[in-house]
C-alpha cells in the first residue's frame, strides 16, 4: 500500500468511526433508484466506487442483480453493507484503493465520489480516465454531480460547473444526458447534476 492511499485510508475510517457523513442520506438516492428501476438486464456488470454504506447496492442486490462489486477504501462502511444485507456476496465487497482496481464493468454508478477528491485539475482528469478504463466498450457512467460552486476551503464534498465536469469528462465520454436533476431530494434540490455518460 502506498504512502498516499494509507493516508485516504486512515482519513475516511477516521469519517466513518466519527460519523462525519453528512453525504450519506441512509437511503438510495431517488435519481439513483428511478435509473435503476428502469434496467431490465439484471446481469448487466455494475461497479459502485467509493460506495460507503451503499444502500444503491442493497437496493440492487434486493432488486435481484446478481453481478455487483462495491468498492471502498475503508472497510467499514463495506462491514456495515454486510451486516444490514448478509445476503450481499462477500467477495462483492472490495476494499481497494479506487486507482488500483482493474475489472471492467458494463455500469458504474457515481455518488459524491467525484466530490470526494481534492479539485485539482490533475485528480478530477484522473478520476475521469480510471473510470473510462473499468468500463467496457460502450459502458456507462451513471449518477449524481454537486453543482455548487467550488469551495476549496469548506472541505469535502467539492462541488463544480456543468461546464467545468464536461471539460473533464467530454474527452473520454459522450454525453447522454447532464442536466439539473428534477427528483433531488428535498436537501439536495437545485444543487445537483444528473448525467449519463457513454464510453467513447
Amino acid at each position: 500500500m502506498s504512502k498516499n492511499e494509507n493516508t485516504n485510508k486512515i482519513y475516511w475510517s477516521q469519517r466513518y468511526l466519527e460519523g462525519k457523513t453528512g453525504w450519506d442520506i441512509g437511503a438510495p438516492s431517488t435519481p439513483h433508484k428511478e435509473y435503476i428501476d428502469q434496467l431490465s438486464n439484471k446481469e448487466i456488470s455494475i461497479l459502485i466506487p467509493g460506495a460507503g454504506n451503499a444502500y444503491e447496492a442493497e437496493y440492487l442486490h434486493l432488486s435481484g442483480f446478481t453481478n455487483l462489486t462495491v468498492l471502498d477504501i475503508s472497510e467499514l462502511p463495506l462491514e456495515q453493507l454486510k451486516k444490514r444485507v448478509p445476503s450481499f456476496p462477500e467477495t462483492s465487497l472490495i476494499c481497494e484503493d479506487f486507482f488500483e482496481h482493474t475489472n471492467t464493468y458494463d455500469l458504474i454508478l457515481e455518488q459524491t465520489f467525484f466530490c470526494s477528491f481534492e479539485p485539482t485539475s490533475e485528480n478530477r482528469f484522473r478520476y475521469v480516465e480510471k473510470m473510462a478504463s473499468l468500463l467496457n466498450p460502450n459502458g456507462k457512467l451513471v449518477g449524481l454531480w454537486f453543482k455548487h460552486l467550488l469551495e476549496v476551503d469548506g472541505g469535502r464534498p467539492f462541488g463544480g460547473s456543468k461546464k467545468e465536469y464536461l471539460s473533464y469528462l467530454s474527452p473520454h465520454f459522450s454525453v447522454e444526458i447532464f442536466e439539473d436533476c428534477y427528483n433531488s431530494i428535498p436537501p439536495r434540490s437545485g444543487n445537483e447534476l444528473f448525467g449519463i455518460f457513454k464510453k467513447k
